[in-house]
């Protein structure tokens, strides 16, 4: 039945003529790569190609006597939350790391992004060895509470901490598989770096696995209701486990990985196991480490394989949802976080089993490995505009796309605008606006679409207009691979 309805919908989609469209996938990549410049903290280089923004935070850490400048605003907001910001990190890693052949003169840019939030982990983890690592910069309910541009903010930069008494082992942890996976992608082109960052993965997920417990816990009201840790930690650590792996080469990693993946396993529900993303990993770590072996190698890929059969629209046991327009639904708000990280699984696995010759088994039936790609770029191409709507949800590609974006940076004036302070709520008659943003923060992937593929485009609904910087990461390497295989 559920074939038949699939089958249904492409029927309409290609009546409706939002079907088979052609994407400018490098021009999407570029401008993917492009938006993490608009979410920079810190000191701007002079090779900074979004040249409204300007220089921000410069005295973060200053109090605490610690350098904590740089890093990434996770969203609209201008908090820099290491959690989301880790995995954004570690999701561009990997896309260089599998893609990075394919992006051309994107490489580099790429591997900007990275360096500019492996830099800030540096930083906050240059304690781990004293059992300190730093986790967090901004007082959320006072950032929250104004309407500034991240030049102008003057709440408090208050700098949060996890250490031996009050642990935080899946921010830890996450960090410590970014600094692995840049680790690996900056392992051809400066090796040097390369080896400061695997050796600081590695001290970082020793303080991580030595001291456990949760950063919601020990962080409190700073980290949550933001970034709550509801899966716990321990599929961090065998996450960051599996990148330690593939970036050493070292079987005591392994053997950490495959002790607990099926304790992590047994405590995913099927509300959770069709998520991957910065507070879920387990479809990440069986997808990552089945891509390490040429033969099946389990249960990893039996898990994998099975995860991804239940995205398929197609399949029986789905565990998501799919809107009349054909987008892939998991989440109430910002939806396009699991657009996008599912869509980078598909394309990963899709490629592992085609290039490996592995059989693969949707459901009992032998299905062409080429399903899951195709499915990924369904959903790819929805993003850029072959959808019911007729838009692109990626600001500043195609003609038609969100103006009205959650985002303080680029609906308040730039300085070069406006030169004089915008103090706390002086910013609120710009979101008030019903003009346009007036800077395009270009490449932003915001939250998308209702249920219904209905977009406001209103900067007040939250959850729709939102850009974030795990929306973007996954995308990334998506996109690369699509920009070498259009077809």
């Amino acid at each position: 039945m559920l074939r038949f309805l699939f089958l249904g919908f492409f029927t309409l989609a290609m009546a409706m003529g939002f079907v088979d469209s052609q994407h400018d996938y490098a021009d999407a990549l570029t401008k993917s790569i492009l938006f993490f410049e608009g979410q920079r903290s810190g000191k701007l280089p002079s090779s900074q190609r979004m040249t409204w923004r300007k220089d921000s935070a410069l005295e973060d850490g200053l109090y605490r006597h610690i350098n904590l400048v740089g890093g990434y605003y996770d969203a609209g907001d201008n908090v820099k939350f290491n959690l989301p910001m880790a995995f954004s990190v570690t999701m561009l890693g990997w896309s260089v790391i599998e893609f990075g052949k394919d992006m051309g003169s994107d490489y580099q840019h790429a591997l900007d992004a990275i360096r500019w939030g492996t830099d800030y982990f540096l930083k906050c983890t240059k304690f781990a060895y004293k059992n300190i690592v730093y986790v967090q910069v901004g007082d959320p309910y006072a950032d929250h509470a104004c309407s500034e541009r991240p030049e102008d903010m003057d709440t408090p930069r208050t700098a949060y901490a996890v250490t031996f008494k009050y642990p935080g082992s899946e921010v830890s942890a996450e960090m410590a598989a970014a600094l692995a996976a840049a680790s690996l992608a900056f392992k051809s082109v400066d090796a040097p770096y390369s080896k400061q960052l695997i050796d600081r993965a590695i001290e970082v997920f020793r303080f991580a696995d030595t001291y456990r417990g949760n950063y919601s816990n020990s962080v409190g009201n700073g980290a949550c209701p933001f970034y709550c840790s509801n899966n716990g930690y321990e599929d961090e650590l065998v996450w960051a486990a599996a990148w330690l792996y593939k970036a050493t080469n070292k079987a005591e990693y392994m053997q950490y990985v495959r002790d607990r993946i099926y304790s992590i396993s047994k405590i995913v529900t099927l509300g959770t196991i069709a998520e991957f993303g910065w507070d879920s990993k387990h479809a990440g770590i069986n997808i990552l480490v089945a891509g390490m072996f040429k033969n099946e190698e389990k249960p990893f890929s039996e898990f994998a394989d099975r995860f991804l059969c239940a995205l398929l629209p197609e399949s029986h046991d789905r565990w998501v949802d799919y809107s009349p327009g054909g987008l892939l639904f998991k989440a109430a708000s910002s939806n396009m976080q699991c657009v996008t990280a599912l869509s980078f699984l598909l394309v990963t696995h899709g490629r592992h089993l085609i290039s490996t010759k592995r059989p693969y088994y949707c459901e009992s039936r032998l299905t062409d490995p080429r399903r899951l790609i195709q499915h990924a770029k369904s959903q790819v191409d929805y993003i850029l505009g072959t959808n019911p709507a007729g838009m692109s949800y990626m600001v500043g590609y195609g003609k038609k796309f969100p103006q009205y974006i959650h985002h303080r940076a680029s609906t308040l004036p730039s300085l070069d605008k406006h030169p004089k302070p915008i103090r706390c709520r002086d910013g609120d008659r710009w979101f008030a606006s019903k003009q346009p943003n007036p800077n395009e923060l270009t490449g932003a992937v915001v939250g998308g679409p209702y249920p219904d593929d209905f977009y406001p485009d209103n900067r007040h609904d939250v959850g729709r207009s939102e850009p974030t910087t795990y929306i973007n990461a996954p995308l990334v390497g998506v996109l690369g691979y699509f920009k070498a295989n259009p077809k």
